[in-house]
């Protein structure tokens, strides 16, 4: 079953001061079936972000249109959950008062609300820190609320945009595992923004490769690696193979836009 559809859409940005528009994204069209895992991949600059904040409402295209289960995106929904690179935590809550935050706009009771937070918080491994403040917590631990936040909401779809990007190199490889048995659980359908392409192939079942500005998709890749996975597969022929057929697309890209 196709969730997202993604027709004809482009994105300019105007000049400011004198300065010429910006075209980010030509049109691009593409759809996302339900359960899946794509990894949207792309030199810097390439529109991957705007792209996927597009898909998420918080910015409007400039042509084209996007539907989520049938229905036009004109803004942000429940329905999608959102994950962003900064640490977007809120200071004056703790861990739980975050991870509460969207089910109590939502009306719900506290009882429901105290039994979904804790849900999320054994999931992402912060048993003991319910009570802790956004300052006490190291980035991953950051980052793990910020996607307890998100699928507290019980979204549709999770969209990440280079969530772990800031992330120091162990911790991201033990935050892409935590994410794929997060999915492997939940199945919810994910679109990933990365410009890392050993974490494409890992985490998706499919690769979304963008060309260099204006973005459009170069190449659309299916990663027929076995699940479960875990870090050992990153060294598989199979895993390598991707990584070099990936790598020369990202090259092309990133070469010609020097």
């Amino acid at each position: 079953m196709t969730v997202v559809v993604v027709d004809g859409v482009s994105k300019t940005f105007p000049g400011f001061r004198g300065a010429s528009s910006t075209l980010a994204l030509t049109p691009i069209t593409t759809t996302v079936a339900e359960n899946d895992f794509v990894t949207i991949l792309g030199p810097s600059g390439c529109g991957k972000s705007t792209l996927l904040r597009i898909i998420a409402g918080l910015d409007e295209p400039s042509t084209g249109d996007v539907t989520v289960a049938g229905q036009p995106v004109h803004g942000p929904g429940s329905d999608r959950g959102m994950v962003f690179q900064a640490y977007t935590l809120f200071p004056w809550l703790t861990v739980a008062g975050n991870i509460a935050f969207g089910l109590r706009e939502k009306g719900l009771a506290k009882q429901e609300r105290d039994h979904i937070v804790a849900h999320y918080i054994d999931k992402v491994g912060l048993r003991g820190f319910e009570s802790h403040w956004p300052k006490q917590l190291s980035g991953g631990m950051q980052q793990r609320v910020a996607i307890a936040r998100a699928l507290a909401n019980d979204p549709k779809i999770l969209l990440l945009d280079e969530p772990f990007g800031a992330l120091d190199h162990q911790t991201r490889g033990l935050m892409q595992e935590l994410l794929l048995q997060i999915w492997e659980d939940d199945r919810k359908t994910v679109l990933f923004v990365t410009h890392d392409i050993e974490e494409a192939i890992f985490l998706g079942s499919r690769c979304v490769v963008m060309s260099a500005r204006p973005g459009r998709i170069k190449a659309d890749v299916s990663i027929d690696l076995a699940r479960p996975r875990d870090y050992h597969v990153k060294v598989a022929p199979d895993f390598l193979d991707l990584k070099m057929r990936l790598t020369e697309e990202i090259r092309e890209e990133a070469l010609s836009s020097v």
